[in-house]
């Protein structure tokens, strides 16, 4: 299960997602330099072996460590793309082909606008198709995909069932969330698409339903709309969300920050993301790097430069963490209370477009040195950054 959120601001567009994995599933942040005249003719993907394009964007990317293809991420021309898993009645049952993952990762090293990657993905899936097993460990998992796609200028949602596709531009704002949700006319489709969409005849009944989608989906729109401006915190906060409870007590699949919870609740938040998008400017780009946001501290990264997302050892650290305060809830609510007190710090250099004086925090963070995340906030920001 995965939730994946887009906004439209007056100023930039932005793009938030929780993957949902299962919970021991190792996930990288990892940062692809862009590469020019690459005599390659062959790519290997997860499984399938496709031709190679010689000119590729830099990226960013979340990607569960077993394969080739990314959750969600971003590349240098301003493009960002989050994957859902949807189930269709056209999945395919056997044999292999791209991972909607593999399809995330491909749209952004070949895409230099949203339009121009969702065209990358419904080309690959119309010659190369779909599927094969997307689990870890549970080799048994196939799914088809929808695919948020954003840039500064436009958010797009792309549905698929099989190798059909419905592709709509979205006009304020949009959630997806393991299940279809574009009926109707739509902005593009392909030859036999149904025109009031998948969800009616194409999608299966028991993952959406027992994994709560549509009731995840609602509560993301709703929290998009009680939002009184757009900004990093603000989806934060969203993409934290618990039903009722905390999610180490009283967890639910209606859970935005969704804990592993046995048979009925198999996944877990392995990885969020938040992404600001504006015309002329780099991503403003920040991801835990670590399972369950709702205790996790959200790290800026940039296209060059360092970023403690990029260290080996993250999300085993925080995997320990997880478990240390799964036993302890006063210290959840102290950990909690010092995220939130260090972000309203970092978020703002971040959508200033000063990733590299947050990452100055960041570091303060990581050193344990609490007592002087204000007065190294005071010294990093310039006059111009947002307090």
């Amino acid at each position: 299960m995965c939730d994946t959120l887009a906004l439209r601001g007056a100023c930039a567009n932005w793009l938030a997602k929780n993957s949902d994995r299962e919970p021991g599933e190792v996930q990288r942040v990892e940062r692809h330099a862009a590469v020019s005249g690459d005599p390659a003719e062959r790519l290997q993907c997860t499984y399938l072996e496709i031709d190679q394009v010689p000119d590729r964007q830099a990226v960013i990317l979340s990607r569960p460590d077993w394969m080739w293809g990314a959750e969600m991420g971003v590349n240098a021309a301003g493009v960002a793309i989050g994957n859902e898993a949807v189930f269709s009645r056209r999945v395919l049952k056997r044999g292999e082909a791209l991972l909607g993952m593999d399809l995330v990762r491909l749209g952004l090293e070949r895409g230099t606008s949203a339009h121009e990657a969702a065209a990358v993905i419904i080309h690959l899936l119309e010659t190369h198709g779909q599927g094969g097993p997307a689990g870890w460990q549970d080799k048994r998992f196939r799914y088809d995909n929808s695919f948020l796609i954003a840039d500064p200028v436009d958010i797009l949602v792309l549905e698929t069932c099989g190798r059909e596709w419905r592709l709509d531009r979205v006009k304020t704002r949009a959630a997806l969330s393991n299940a279809y949700s574009l009926e109707g006319p739509v902005t593009m489709a392909s030859a036999g698409a149904p025109a009031d969409g998948f969800a009616a005849t194409r999608e299966t009944w028991l993952k959406p339903t027992f994994g709560r989608a549509r009731e995840r989906r609602a509560c993301s729109l709703a929290a998009l709309e009680g939002l009184e401006r757009p900004s990093l915190e603000g989806l934060a906060a969203i993409l934290r969300r618990h039903d009722r409870g905390d999610g180490f007590s009283k967890g639910s699949n209606r859970d935005l920050c969704l804990h592993h919870g046995g048979l009925l609740r198999p996944s877990h938040t392995t990885n969020s993301m938040l992404v600001r998008l504006a015309p002329g400017q780099a991503p403003g780009l920040v991801m835990t790097g670590t399972k369950t946001p709702c205790i996790s501290l959200y790290r800026p990264i940039g296209f060059d430069g360092p970023s403690s997302l990029l260290a080996d050892d993250l999300w085993q650290r925080g995997a320990v963490q997880h478990d240390g305060l799964a036993r302890d809830p006063a210290a959840r609510t102290h950990l909690r209370n010092r995220v939130a007190a260090a972000e309203a710090r970092i978020l703002p250099l971040v959508e200033a477009g000063r990733s590299d004086l947050a990452e100055v925090l960041v570091e303060a963070w990581d050193d344990h040195d609490l007592g002087e995340i204000s007065g190294k906030a005071d010294m990093a920001a310039p006059p111009s950054a947002p307090r």
